[in-house]
């Protein structure tokens, strides 16, 4: 378990922070007041000290929230008052690093967020153990978003105005798609392992020019995105001579960047679809949807739902006994979509971000040794390398500034330095005078101008045991369909 971690933060002095930095933290402060109500922090230090597991202990176990989600931020009036900023004495480095996880601990994407937790508490207990960036203890602050694009306004205002955090290591494309123009004023990196949507497809990242800060968009993501891994998918698709489609969909940016994705290649390459339908997610029944979609004739039908949609169409295609091949969305690859659909989901597959990471070993044998239990799902490895990449952009740039982590995240993942595998490598290279090349457990990560990553598919079969990997599309056979402007 993890603990609380809000600590006293000053707007008037940032430690470790250029003064560049500092005119815009009192720009964050003007926009908190201007935005949020006339949220606390006005008299120059805001105390957010204070409740059970909050870290105050000198246990340091470099941990976030205990995933509640309820932001219990020790506002009530308990603090004390004694600051607890992260500064030292002597006018070294600070003591503490903070980052932020919006995170789905509810919501219709709760039931993948205990793996993403797992992994990022184990990347951060790794990086602690390695002296931690900047010798200081990291500590991550978790807040519950829900998926919800409102909440998720206020997390991220919270997370950056109240929690003092330099940088962020969560949101879904749901989220950052509706608040880009939002996130991009804060000016502060998101490096999430989560969004698949092709609108990041060409926004993001540094554009290349990591000293040049006037066209950075401030996003990159750990996880390939939508327009790799369904086209791994499409391909796959027409290799089986699965040339003709039905497709159901909900309504929501996800699904439908899942199945645009999917159906560019598809369609391109010579599969056709018979028949498309659109559905609203949360319906207690989706028999009329399946009625119209089975009129058509098609070989195989694909699947774009949150889950707890897609058990209740898939029950009635069950019901039904419609028959033909499935094709899931990736974040249906659970065992709950068995449990509750039966044997006859047995057979159907979904194409996800591959886990052939060069340092997936590592991350795994971290991973198990972490508390919990949860299952790795293809968002884990991700969350696992978006924790490492930002720390070894701290460690050189050698200061914890939001500006400091967006120009070094492309110089210590691009080629051309010592290859690392972990933080631990990373910091020793680094101290050795070396540039570094950061290789992780997800994708090589080797950040595009864009900000995004490439990498294989796996493609998980359901049956009798759970969701198996049974094959891999590897990266070399999809970069033929990605514009490399793109990627």
């Amino acid at each position: 378990m993890v603990g609380s971690v809000f600590n006293t933060r000053c707007t008037g002095s940032s430690i470790g922070m250029s003064p560049d930095t500092n005119r815009r933290a009192n720009r964050r402060t003007f926009l908190t007041l201007a935005g949020s109500g006339g949220m606390v922090g006005l008299a120059g230090c805001v105390s957010f000290g204070g409740g059970e597991g909050s870290g105050d202990d000198g246990s340091g176990d470099g941990s976030s929230d205990d995933g509640s989600g309820d932001g219990s931020s020790g506002d009530d009036g308990s603090g004390d008052g004694s600051s607890d900023d992260g500064s030292s004495d002597g006018g070294g480095g600070p003591d503490t690093i903070a980052l932020g996880q919006p995170a789905s601990l509810s919501g219709q994407w709760d039931f993948l967020q205990p793996g993403v937790s797992q992994a990022t508490d184990a990347a951060v207990a790794h990086i602690n153990e390695a002296g931690g960036p900047l010798d200081a203890e990291l500590e991550v602050v978790r807040r519950d978003t829900a998926v919800d694009p409102q909440e998720a306004r206020t997390v991220t205002t919270q997370l950056i105005e109240n929690d003092g955090v330099a940088g962020i290591v969560g949101l879904y494309s749901s989220e950052i798609n509706p608040l880009w123009d939002f996130l991009q004023d804060f000016e502060v990196p998101i490096v999430t392992p989560w969004p698949g949507s092709t609108f990041l497809d060409t926004r993001g990242g540094d554009k290349g020019t990591p000293e040049d800060l006037s066209d950075d968009e401030w996003i990159w993501r750990t996880v390939v995105g939508d327009t790799v891994h369904t086209s791994g998918s499409a391909v796959y698709a027409l290799e089986n001579d699965l040339d003709t489609l039905g497709v159901i969909n909900g309504t929501t940016e996800g699904e439908r960047s899942y199945v645009e994705g999917f159906l560019e290649v598809y369609e391109n390459n010579g599969g056709t679809v018979a028949e498309r339908v659109e559905v609203e997610l949360g319906n207690s029944s989706y028999q009329s949807a399946l009625s119209r979609l089975f009129d058509a004739d098609f070989d195989a039908f694909l699947v774009s739902l949150p889950q707890e949609s897609a058990i209740t169409a898939l029950n009635d295609w069950s019901d039904g006994g419609y028959g033909r091949q499935p094709i899931l969305s990736d974040p249906l690859a659970q065992q709950a979509i068995i449990d509750q659909v039966g044997s006859d989901i047995h057979g159907a597959w979904a194409g996800s971000p591959g886990q052939s990471g060069p340092s997936y070993d590592t991350f795994e044998e971290a991973y198990s040794g972490q508390d919990g239990d949860a299952e790795i799902n293809a968002w884990t490895p991700p969350a696992w390398d978006a924790l490492m990449v930002t720390a070894l952009a701290i460690e050189r740039a050698g200061e914890a500034s939001p500006e400091a982590i967006q120009r070094n995240l492309g110089p210590v993942s691009r080629s051309g330095g010592t290859v690392v595998h972990t933080f631990a490598e990373g910091k020793e290279a680094l101290a050795n005078g070396e540039e570094i090349t950061y290789e992780g457990a997800a994708t090589p990560v080797n950040f595009t101008q864009h900000g995004n990553v490439f990498g294989s598919v796996t493609i998980s079969t359901a049956g009798e045991n759970g969701f198996e990997s049974t094959s891999e599309v590897p990266a070399e056979d999809i970069r033929e369909y990605v514009a490399e402007g793109e990627y």
